[in-house]
């Protein structure tokens, strides 16, 4: 087979992004040389800058270009209620709700054992500081509803409680518009137990 070593260098680091396998890398590869020359280089540039530009915000560790963030710096925001994520891109979630008027702090990870990641590889003792400074009423977990979500969920719950904030956690259960027929049973119980009165 013709080996064209450009195209094995560029097919190889598009397959290391995730949900990327070694065929859809392929045709991304394929689609980039086929793309006129001047398109793959602002493609490049892109990257770079986002790379280079990009930080974590010194306050809640969402990604931003400016510091601290355009929502730690909004004071029109709530400061009282803080709502935790795993990732950057939650915020970016969250915020498309247009129902959350807080402020947020990004963990950037879960707590799992298995892959040996504990409390203080994950930003837990930046939450605490900022909960120990005071101001803040509530905090919100927000992170998945996956073994390691939870986990990371109680345990933050667990060392926040005794500072007299009020925690609570995200509901979980049945999407808008999904069927109860084709709904796994841990959903469903998540949906039972989060309830509430009409």
């Amino acid at each position: 087979m013709l080996t064209i070593e450009p195209i094995v260098r560029l097919t190889t680091q598009l397959a290391r992004l995730p949900g990327i396998g070694q065929k859809s890398a392929q045709r991304l590869a394929y689609h980039i040389l086929d793309t006129p020359l001047a398109q793959a280089q602002e493609l490049a540039a892109a990257i770079i800058a986002a790379r280079e530009k990009v930080v974590d915000c010194p306050i809640c560790g969402t990604y931003t270009d400016v510091s601290p963030c355009g929502i730690c710096a909004d004071t029109g925001r709530d400061g009282s209620i803080l709502c935790v994520v795993c990732d950057a891109k939650d915020v970016i979630a969250m915020e498309r709700t247009r129902e959350f008027h807080g402020k947020y702090h990004v963990l950037h990870g879960v707590l799992s054992p298995v892959d040996g990641v504990g409390p203080n590889d994950i930003r837990i003792s930046e939450l605490v500081e900022r909960v120990k400074a005071g101001g803040i009423k509530e905090v919100i977990l927000a992170t998945n509803p996956d073994v390691e979500g939870e986990a990371t969920a109680s345990y933050i719950a667990r060392l926040l409680k005794p500072m007299g904030v009020s925690c609570s956690r995200i509901a979980h259960g049945i999407p808008i518009g999904g069927n109860l027929e084709y709904t796994d049973e841990v959903t469903l119980a998540k949906a039972m137990e989060g309830r509430r009165p009409l």
